[in-house]
């Protein structure tokens, strides 16, 4: 995973008065925990802009009152309206205890049902996977080359070393529909036989 580097400040006061007039500072409120006490503090939109829209999963080094720990996003508010982040929680890792975060999947390979005229779909753009978060790669890589033409790749069937996959294990990650165009020529070829 990639390491993502973020200072806060602690935040004095609480509630709804105090969140308002740090969002109106371009400060988001965020909290921490996961560790011996929760920690509220705000950080830089603009600090945070990389971290929230981007597809890879980070390992966010916090800074906070000059102590450092290793967390992971676990969830994220924005506003109905103007889409502005208004809340961040953070969770803090450890070596020796499970994380449970979604991975984005990236499909490789020409699968033989494109060849034969069907389209490739990926159904599950994220995975949600449990394990040491040293364990978690930046991402779950499935190779689709013997995809045949209205196959599909199922979550039971994909495997990740040192994780447990938590989706359904019946559920489609990936693919290939028959066009219109592949439906057309399957039928011609059954009615010469």
């Amino acid at each position: 995973m990639k390491t993502f580097e973020l200072k806060g400040e602690v935040r004095a006061d609480l509630g709804k008065k105090s969140s308002k007039a740090a969002r109106g500072a371009e400060s988001v409120p965020c909290v921490l925990y996961g560790g011996a006490e929760n920690v509220h503090f705000t950080s830089s939109a603009s600090d945070l802009r990389k971290l929230i829209y981007s597809p890879d999963v980070f390992v966010v080094n916090l800074e906070i009152a000059g102590k450092t720990c290793k967390a992971i996003m676990k969830a994220l508010q924005f506003h109905p309206v103007t889409d502005k982040v208004m809340h961040i929680d953070f969770l803090e890792v450890s070596e020796n205890k499970p994380v449970v975060v979604e991975i984005p999947v990236k499909l490789e390979g020409l699968a033989e049902g494109v060849k034969a005229g069907g389209k490739l779909a990926l159904e599950m753009r994220k995975l949600k996977v449990k394990g040491l978060y040293t364990n978690v790669p930046e991402r779950i890589v499935i190779d689709v080359t013997s995809l045949g033409l209205g196959k599909s790749i199922q979550v039971g069937n994909v495997s990740v070393d040192n994780l447990e996959i938590l989706n359904a294990k019946n559920a489609v990650v990936a693919q290939v529909k028959l066009t219109r165009a592949a439906r057309g020529a399957a039928a011609a070829a059954a009615s010469k036989k």
